[in-house]
């Protein structure tokens, strides 16, 4: 399925997208307005949510928001890609000998459509497309080969980076978390639908350039690697967020970063894309 939180005539609502259409799943008890609840309670819910046909709204007709407005915790990894790790090499930044992970705080997160904020406060704007994980049951201490059977599902994420921010605090969190800075989207495909995660095209572009393209399998550590490691230190809750790293070609690497105006344009096979435009901070 392909779940999503759609606002229409002033509400928010959870639905699930067939054929360019939204089908409303609120009127199946147990479905509220929250996507991470929906996650706690997924597996009960199944049957009924596939089981709804209609009535249905146009795509476009409907105001597409955040899958998950309210995770827990929204994490991303740094330099997981080979091609990104020998980049920053030649710009002097040394790799790291593990996994290196940090917060993007959740209240960063933003629609699959809605603009991104240029900070007063920031000189270098930059965009990194990754593959989302959203984590669909509650664990501790997983094993790299069980790690599939906690996964919901799968979004796109813009890993927005103030590089100016961000490296002035080794966790890179400041850096990685103002206000409009997480857009992802455009829905959570469930993991059922996705055959292999680690063999997917990433594609990015700026005002229709392109910046970044790679596959989900050039990752350092894949994403069961990821979750093994994240679960030895924290229990991993529903609807927590997961973003696996960046590939080759972001502005920081060539000197090309966002300016007002620009149109950031990330989308991953079987995943569809997000469209985000950079403007002034109010």
């Amino acid at each position: 399925m392909k779940l999503v939180r759609f606002t229409e005539g002033g509400t928010t609502r959870i639905g699930k997208v067939v054929d360019g259409a939204v089908v409303d799943l609120s009127g199946i008890d147990g479905v509220g307005s929250s996507m991470r609840q929906l996650l706690t309670d997924l597996q009960g819910l199944r049957a009924a949510l596939e089981g709804v046909g209609g009535p249905s709204l146009p795509l476009n007709s409907v105001k597409l928001e955040a899958p998950i407005n309210d995770p827990q915790k929204f994490l991303a990894t740094g330099m997981n890609y080979k091609a990104h790790a020998e980049e920053a090499r030649a710009a002097g930044i040394p790799i790291p000998t593990s996994q290196l992970w940090f917060n993007k705080q959740v209240s960063c997160l933003n629609g699959p459509y809605d603009p991104i904020e240029f900070p007063k406060v920031v000189e270098k704007l930059d965009y990194e497309i990754e593959l989302g994980v959203v984590i669909g049951r509650r664990c501790r201490h997983v094993k790299n080969i069980d790690a599939r059977s906690v996964i919901a599902g799968y979004l796109v994420t813009n890993d927005v980076s103030a590089r100016d921010w961000q490296h002035r605090s080794p966790t890179f969190t400041l850096g990685k978390s103002f206000d409009t800075h997480g857009p992802i989207g455009p829905w959570l495909t469930t993991d059922d639908e996705i055959a292999d995660p680690l063999a997917l095209q990433m594609l990015l572009t700026v005002n229709g350039e392109e910046r970044q393209r790679m596959t989900t399998g050039d990752m350092i550590y894949n994403i069961y690697d990821q979750i093994e490691y994240l679960s030895t230190v924290m229990t991993l809750e529903p609807g927590d967020i997961f973003a696996t790293g960046t590939p080759a070609g972001v502005g920081a690497a060539s000197g090309r970063l966002l300016k007002l105006g620009d149109v950031v344009h990330a989308e991953i096979e079987a995943l569809g894309y997000i469209e985000n435009r950079v403007i002034a901070e109010a």
